[in-house]
């Protein structure tokens, strides 16, 4: 027999599960439904020290925690449940299906997050655990690379943005790209050039190449490099590779339910975290907009689970523009 709940969460990552700790605490009927385990990419993170209020954390410790903190004030959690599909029934419930399983929502939140896309070469799930070398964000990760040598890839904003953002913390940082030249906007790559060309500047570029394998022992030592106009290789020697190649919102089981973007990122309005179809909310890194921090993850889940309230008492505020969206002027 189908069970109805009042809030449904797609996804156990940290936007979610702080959703749930939320709408539990309020009393709503809650349900997690998570395609492996609790966590998401927090999971795989050795140690955490930008979430306020910890100087350092564990990754699968933090999840724990918040995990048993939802779960306290009632919040279902159910593992393995890959959801398929969402529909809007007739009587403005939603309908989630799970494999053979379906269960009913007054309202739903999306929260099933990303994933950072992959060089795919040999060695990189190797190092990408325990602190081993691989990193897929120079925000969170630069730290622990103070004074080393480490390889950056990548050719976009978020690349350029690290890269400077690693320049900080290591002793030298090699970016490496696949083109002659960037794609990320004027102002960063006039930055990064800056940085590059100061005397005695611990940045330096590498066009023109691409990462192939990623080798060492216990830990990242080496980068395999190939010069894609010469075709000579070099084992580049570093103590960490950062992969800033894109991220993969996971989200192609809900093409045609609420609208997303070319990416695949869901639509939103950022305020309140309204998507598409009325009762159904957005929150995390899978949404548009989103900085792809623990920290505004689980922000997105409280919002979201705070608008939810207001969806509740009045179905007709899903429809109220804002009131006070500032227009920017070109």
């Amino acid at each position: 027999m189908a069970e109805n709940y009042d809030c449904i969460i797609v996804g156990g990552g940290p936007a979610g599960l702080a959703a749930a700790l939320y709408t539990a605490r309020d009393r709503l009927k809650t349900l997690i439904l998570e395609k492996f385990m609790p966590g998401g990419q927090i999971s795989t993170t050795d140690r955490i020290e930008n979430y306020p209020g910890f100087d350092r954390v564990g990754g699968i410790e933090l999840v724990e925690k918040m995990q048993k903190q939802a779960a306290a004030f009632g919040a279902e959690i159910k593992t393995g449940a890959e959801v398929t599909a969402l529909k809007k029934l007739n009587d403005a419930s939603l309908e989630v299906a799970c494999d053979k399983d379906k269960y009913f929502a007054r309202a739903v939140i999306l929260s099933p997050g990303s994933d950072y896309r992959k060089l795919g070469v040999p060695g990189e799930d190797k190092f990408r655990n325990a602190g081993a070398g691989v990193s897929y964000c120079g925000t969170c990760d630069a730290p622990f690379f103070k004074d080393k040598s480490v390889a950056a890839v990548g050719g976009g904003n978020t690349a350029l943005e690290d890269t400077l953002h690693l320049c900080k913390h290591a002793a030298k940082v090699a970016l490496i790209h696949r083109r002659d030249e960037f794609r990320a906007t004027k102002v960063l790559q006039e930055e990064l050039l800056a940085k590059a060309n100061e005397p005695g500047s611990n940045l330096i570029i590498k066009y023109s190449t691409v990462a192939t394998a990623i080798g060492g022992g216990d830990k990242v030592q080496s980068v395999k490099l190939k010069d894609l106009k010469t075709g000579r290789e070099e084992n580049y020697p570093c103590d960490g590779v950062f992969i800033f190649i894109g991220m993969v919102p996971n989200t192609g089981f809900l093409k045609d339910f609420v609208e997303l973007n070319n990416a695949g990122y869901i639509k939103c309005d950022c305020a309140y975290l309204r998507t598409s179809v009325p009762g159904v909310f957005v929150a995390g890194d899978c949404r548009v907009g989103a900085a792809m921090q623990l920290a505004t993850a689980v922000g997105d889940g409280v919002n979201a689970a705070m608008a939810l309230k207001h969806y509740f008492r009045d179905p007709n505020w899903w429809h109220q523009p804002l009131a006070d969206e500032l227009k920017i002027k070109n």
